[in-house]
C-alpha cells in the first residue's frame, strides 16, 4: 500500500480561494479586513511565520498592520500596545506571534486579547465555547487538521482517534473537535504506556508532540489517516514531522507531509477567522 499524499498547499489554496467573495463583500460594505500583527524579539522562524502570514493576506486583500518590537519589550508596553489594539474600531483581528522573548509573560498578553479579536483561537473565552460546541473563533491548526481529513474524504464519525500532544494550542482542540465530529478519541503524551500499543488500535492520528520522526511507520494501523502537526528542524537542516514519513507512507491510507501539509492550512484558516471578524463589523454575520 502507498498513501494517498494530503497536499495541503492544494487544500489550502481551494478554501483561500473561497475566501476572496468574502472579502469583496465586506469591502462593498467598506469594511477592509484587518489584521494586527505583533513580532516582538528577532528570531528567525517568528519572522518567517510572520511573513508568510502577512503575503498570504496582502494576496487576499487583507491589511496586516506590522507592530515589530525589540527583545527588550516588556509586559506592560505590550499589553499597552494590545489594549490599543482592541480599542481601535478598524482592527478585527489581533495576532500576537509566539513564542515571545522568557521575560514576556505570554499568559498575560494572550489574556489581553480581546476574544473578538483573537483570531487564533488561544482565549479562553473562545477555546470554552469550543468545547461546549457554540461558535467561535476555532483555532487555526486544529481547524485546518479537520479541512484535511475531510480533503482526503476520512469521516470521523465512529471512528478512534488519537491525538499524541496535549497542548492547549493544538492538542486539546483538536480532540473536541474530532469528538465534534463524533470520533471515539484518545489523547496521549508524554507519560503514556505504551504509546505504540495506542497508535495501532488508531483509525485516525494527529501527530502534535513536537519530537522528530518519534512515531515510527510500524506502529500504525494499516490504512490510518496521518496528520501531521510537527515541524522539526534535522541537524542536516531538512524539516521532518513528529511521524517517520518514509516508513509510514508505505502503510497509512492518507498521510500530511512536512512541510508542505498542516503549516498552509494554519495560516488559511487564520486568514478565514479574519474574515470572520470582518464580517461582524460589517454586519454580513450576526455570529458571536
Amino acid at each position: 500500500m502507498t498513501a494517498t499524499i494530503i497536499d495541503g498547499k492544494a487544500v489550502a489554496a481551494e478554501f483561500v480561494g473561497g475566501l476572496e467573495h468574502r472579502v469583496t463583500a465586506c469591502t462593498g460594505k467598506g469594511v477592509t479586513p484587518t489584521l494586527a500583527v505583533v513580532l516582538v524579539g528577532d528570531d528567525p522562524a517568528s519572522a518567517v511565520y510572520v511573513r508568510n502570514k502577512e503575503k498570504k493576506a496582502a494576496q487576499l486583500g487583507i491589511d496586516a498592520r506590522d507592530h515589530r518590537l525589540p527583545a527588550e519589550t516588556t509586559t506592560e508596553a505590550l499589553l499597552a500596545l494590545v489594549g490599543t489594539l482592541n480599542a481601535d474600531p478598524n482592527v478585527d483581528g489581533i495576532l500576537v506571534q509566539l513564542p515571545l522573548p522568557p521575560a514576556v509573560d505570554e499568559q498575560a498578553v494572550l489574556l489581553a486579547v480581546s476574544p473578538d479579536k483573537d483570531v487564533d483561537g488561544f482565549h479562553p473565552t473562545n477555546l470554552g465555547r469550543l468545547v461546549v460546541g457554540a461558535p467561535s473563533f476555532v483555532p487555526c491548526t486544529p481547524q485546518g487538521c479537520m479541512r484535511l481529513l475531510a480533503s482526503a474524504g476520512v469521516d470521523p464519525k465512529g471512528k478512534r482517534a488519537l491525538v499524541v500532544g496535549r497542548s492547549t494550542i493544538v492538542g486539546k482542540p483538536v480532540a473536541h473537535l474530532l469528538l465534534s465530529a463524533h470520533a471515539t478519541v484518545t489523547i496521549a503524551h508524554s507519560r503514556t504506556q505504551d504509546l505504540a500499543a495506542e497508535v495501532a488500535r488508531a483509525e485516525i492520528v494527529i501527530a502534535a508532540v513536537g519530537r522528530p520522526k518519534f512515531i515510527e511507520g510500524a506502529w500504525l494501523a494499516k490504512g490510518a489517516a496521518v496528520i501531521d502537526v510537527g515541524i522539526n528542524r534535522l541537524d542536516t537542516g531538512k524539516l521532518c514531522g513528529d511521524v517517520d514519513f518514509e516508513s509510514a507512507v508505505e502503510r497509512v491510507g492518507a498521510i500530511t507531509p512536512v512541510p508542505g501539509g498542516v503549516g498552509p492550512m494554519t495560516i488559511a484558516c487564520l486568514m478565514g477567522n479574519v474574515v470572520v471578524a470582518a464580517e461582524r463589523r460589517a454586519g454580513l454575520s450576526s455570529a458571536p
